[in-house]
């Protein structure tokens, strides 16, 4: 099996999240995909295509960097992967690896080895005959989903209205995209005892202030909190902030697998934190899973997508322990290109062979910002 043709495909799909107001975000915020001044979610994803007709879908990180990200897909990934032989896929990906190391261990380059190495899964899963979580080892497509909210501005309100909006749809797991104490504090008096509360603050604060706001969240008995020390590589910042007695959740801005093991020997998390369309594909994954099993430290896939990474997210989360859930980005997008994008607390993978992901051509074209096919067609 080689590969004939690459097709790299953008689109922005516009989306609602419970009326939320739409508000002036600059600075810092304004390529955060959970930011309140974003109306439309990008996906960057590509379409594999072998010599014999078989296909396969995957996804590169992600939202405001995607124009770099086609442009790495684009120029040199795609390119160097055409005519590469399936069958010997680990050593070209070794040699893709090798190859572009100088751009760097985590960025556009790693994140359009992602998509190309998710696309190659899901071709092997097709040949195989089998959904990708069975041929990963998994039995049974069923999983249960957890809401990933956008931001709300930090209005304690509003937060606690849309928390009680969420819960009401039937889940029992939320995570917030909120910095300040007094809204993640009102989404927890909001929720009923049985909801589990987690917060994702991006990265914000410098490691004392980090300390500080750590503290004013204790009693709140969150599930984790994600990413609070900037840089998010300050390992030893965060394995302070841990030591506040507050669950740390972190990995999806790791540098590749290696950050992983960094991450695990400061002692820096209580969960780690891959995401499929950033760490390197499955494969980047599989490799988290096992040094995550060697260290004893708890994996939640991070996935805040919505096209074929997603799906890879899902079959891998299916792959796993029963209790580990999905994230979903709680969004209402104008089209739904899968059945998944109904979000629902819970969903069955099914048997459909590979990733299950086939989207309506026609609805790529209606939204779509850039397409290149290589070579060109």
């Amino acid at each position: 099996m080689k590969i004939s043709r690459i097709d790299i495909h953008r689109i922005a799909i516009p989306f609602s999240a419970g009326e939320r107001h739409q508000v002036d975000v600059k600075g810092d915020d304004t390529y955060n995909a959970a930011s309140a001044n974003i109306s439309k979610m990008e996906s960057l994803m590509v379409r594999v295509v072998t010599e014999s007709g078989l296909e396969g879908w995957g996804e590169a990180f992600g939202h405001g960097l995607n124009p770099v990200t086609f442009k790495a897909l684009e120029s040199l990934v795609a390119p160097f992967f055409l005519g590469a032989d399936l069958d010997d896929y680990q050593q070209h990906l070794y040699q893709a690896k090798r190859a572009f190391h100088s751009f760097g261990s985590t960025g556009p380059m790693l994140y359009a080895l992602s998509a190309i190495d998710t696309a190659v899964w899901d071709i092997k899963a097709k040949a195989a005959g089998k959904p990708l979580y069975q041929l990963l080892g998994g039995r049974n497509g069923k999983i249960e989903l957890y809401a990933s909210l956008v931001s709300y501005g930090n209005d304690p309100e509003e937060v606690a209205r849309q928390v009680r909006r969420v819960y009401e749809q039937g889940f029992r797991s939320l995570k917030l995209h909120e910095t300040a104490a007094a809204a993640i504090r009102s989404a927890r008096t909001a929720l009923p005892d049985d909801a589990e509360l987690m917060v994702d603050v991006n990265c914000p604060w410098q490691p004392e202030e980090a300390i500080r706001q750590a503290g004013l969240l204790r009693d709140l008995d969150l599930t984790w909190l994600e990413e609070p020390v900037w840089p998010p590589d300050n390992l030893t910042a965060l394995a302070r902030v841990r030591a506040t007695g507050v669950a740390i959740s972190a990995g999806e801005n790791a540098p590749g697998v290696a950050g992983f093991e960094q991450l695990f020997s400061a002692g820096a998390v209580d969960i780690a934190q891959p995401s499929v369309a950033k760490i390197g594909g499955v494969t980047g994954m599989l490799e988290v899973q096992k040094l995550a099993a060697n260290y004893g430290i708890r994996l939640v896939p991070h996935c805040f997508y919505y096209g074929p990474g997603m799906l890879a997210a899902a079959h891998i989360v299916a792959s796993m322990d029963a209790a580990t859930r999905l994230e979903v980005p709680l969004i209402e997008l104008a089209v739904r290109l899968h059945p998944l994008h109904a979000f629902t607390p819970s969903f069955d993978l099914g048997t459909t062979p590979g990733l299950g992901f086939a989207p309506d051509p026609a609805l790529l074209e209606q939204y779509r910002v850039e397409y290149r096919s290589i070579p060109a067609t």
